[in-house]
């Protein structure tokens, strides 16, 4: 791949921000819609956004950590910012989309590059029911919440309330569950991408419960449908000696 009209985008940090003015000077800026690739600042953050917003101009991206845990980004570095772009190994990844309907019977329709999360809005356990291409798997799961994680979502929230780790590239989603009570030893589920998965809320009015797609939430859900996009992808550039595969790989065998 050979890029020469490069976008940089940025976090509203000082770090990524001055590492932006920096880079401009030295290669120069195009608008988004214009660019053979789109440079994220910032950390896993930065680039969630970035993906979300310019998921529609099939445009590839490649990070550079300006932020704190930058596992979706490559090391930062100005020098010879055009050889590494060219030599960086190409990551295609869909989407997960979320349908949510809410105690108002409206519907609501997100996308998600790591996670779709339910998680209950107050003191109360949430009871949520589990379906599967139609076929019920848990009448009643009483918990904190519950979660389906992509590949490469599969080392945040869902790394963190104990799920596995999917390496990229295989046709999974991880279903975990978030502090379950009953069933008490379920620890969730490995599904094939291609998997319809649907959570109903029961007792939605008296044991509330939100969803949320990375970081669009809908609250106070009765039912909330999860199937992957594959209308849409994501593009995502690594440096061939720290891709995002090995990354997850080696997060397998961190202490």
């Amino acid at each position: 791949m050979t890029f020469k009209a490069i976008s940089f985008l940025a976090a509203p940090t000082p770090e990524a921000e001055n590492a932006k003015a920096s880079l401009v000077r030295q290669y120069g800026d195009t608008a988004p819609k214009d660019a053979d690739v789109i440079v994220a600042l910032g950390g896993d953050g930065m680039m969630l956004h970035t993906i979300h917003d310019t998921l529609d101009l099939d445009v590839p991206i490649y990070g550079m950590n300006r932020g704190s845990v930058g596992f979706m980004m490559n090391a930062f570095d100005e020098d010879d910012l055009k050889a590494r772009l060219n030599r960086a190994q190409l990551i295609e990844l869909h989407p997960l989309k979320m349908t949510a309907i809410d105690i108002d019977g409206r519907q609501h329709t997100e996308l998600a590059i790591n996670e779709v999360s339910l998680l209950r809005e107050t003191r109360q356990a949430a009871k949520i029911r589990i379906i599967v291409d139609d076929i019920p798997r848990i009448d009643e799961m009483s918990c904190d919440g519950v979660l389906v994680a992509t590949s490469a979502g599969s080392t945040a929230y869902n790394l963190s309330a104990s799920g596995p780790i999917i390496p990229i590239g295989t046709e999974l989603l991880a279903l975990t569950p978030i502090s379950a009570f009953r069933p008490r030893r379920w620890r969730g589920a490995l599904l094939p991408s291609k998997a319809k998965i649907t959570f109903e809320v029961i007792e939605p009015t008296d044991r509330t419960v939100s969803a949320t797609a990375d970081f669009n939430e809908v609250r106070n859900v009765v039912s909330v449908t999860v199937t992957q996009d594959r209308q849409h992808v994501a593009q995502l550039l690594f440096d061939p000696e720290h891709n995002l595969e090995e990354r997850v790989l080696k997060e397998q065998f961190s202490a």
